[in-house]
């Protein structure tokens, strides 16, 4: 059995709360560079990149797949929910307010897009049915997160300025994907071309707004009073949220006809979470806060987890496959 890659991205993430850590000078709010400008002109680079490699006809092929689609919605962002609302119920206090807003942002989060499409592919599962999802859970997320987002701290006694803040999404998230799509009809062909380049610039931009998410959380003095156990509990429950949704979701498709295919890309897109929309889309909805590096933590190894563990089934998935064709 061979183990799985570790994604050079999840080191590069590491590597970048390490310097904030070290050197949040820079990066902190009003420093000396200002991080703040990159952080919101990066959030608008982020959502025009995705507008702009956005291909609507490639989503459209899988579009009749229903049953799979439906499944996938509620898994995400209704499955997804409930489990950690009542993991909160079951053990209060367990972690700082942060790091439960933080769990219940993975809830609210969509499924991953390139990632999901790329291990249902090696799966063996439906791509289709992965890319329509991964797309449509997206843009679901420009207006299903903050709302989410906006009950879950109301609920929980924290005011949430919900006017600001929708007009933010559609400034910052909402009007550069419209635009990024505008700009397909010149530039599709040139995104094609340099798609490498423009998924190294997408990262870039992520690295750069948890380098400054970090740095306000370091020079905030929210990580003095606590240490590396509250980490380590947290991806310990990290690995737990993603193995009682997977396991969940694939005892309920036992019991459906669903096409072999089709379960394969239902578990592995409704079971994944985005860290490439969660990180843009925190400092918009968590804006005035000092302590969003505690928030995206746990969206941050649930990513890394969720990579490993999937990368592995997805893999014996294959096997599987291609044990079955050899017969």
């Amino acid at each position: 059995m061979t183990l799985p890659k570790v994604d050079k991205f999840v080191i590069a993430l590491a590597s970048v709360v390490a310097l904030a850590v070290l050197w949040p000078e820079p990066g902190r709010t009003g420093g000396p560079l200002q991080w703040q400008y990159v952080t919101t002109y990066g959030i608008c680079g982020v959502f025009f990149l995705y507008g702009l490699t956005l291909a609507p006809e490639r989503m459209m092929r899988g579009m009749t797949r229903w049953k799979a689609h439906l499944a996938i919605a509620l898994t995400t962002f209704a499955l997804f929910p409930v489990i950690v609302l009542a993991g909160e119920r079951l053990f209060p206090n367990l972690l700082p307010e942060a790091a439960d807003i933080g769990f219940f942002y993975i809830a609210a989060l969509p499924s991953t897009v390139s990632s999901s499409v790329a291990m249902v592919s090696l799966a063996r599962g439906d791509i289709p049915v992965a890319i329509f999802n991964a797309t449509l859970s997206s843009l679901l997320a420009v207006v299903l997160t903050p709302a989410l987002m906006a009950w879950y701290m109301q609920s929980s006694g924290v005011t949430v300025p919900l006017g600001p803040t929708v007009l933010k999404v559609m400034l910052l998230v909402v009007l550069p994907i419209v635009l990024g799509q505008i700009a397909r009809r010149w530039l599709s062909v040139w995104a094609e071309r340099n798609i490498k380049a423009i998924k190294i610039a997408d990262r870039a931009i992520i690295l750069a707004i948890v380098y400054g998410a970090f740095s306000d959380s370091v020079s905030e003095g929210v990580w003095q009073s606590h240490d590396v156990f509250l980490v380590v509990e947290i991806a310990i429950l990290a690995i737990a949220l993603f193995a009682i949704v997977y396991l969940i979701v694939a005892l309920a498709l036992k019991i459906t006809r669903m096409p072999r295919e089709e379960r394969i890309a239902v578990l592995f897109c409704g079971s994944k979470k985005s860290l490439a929309t969660g990180i843009p889309l925190a400092p918009i909805i968590f804006s005035g806060r000092g302590d969003v590096g505690l928030i995206i933590l746990p969206i941050m190894l649930f990513h890394f987890f969720q990579l490993l563990i999937v990368s592995f089934l997805a893999t014996e998935y294959q096997k599987q496959a291609e044990g079955e064709a050899a017969a």
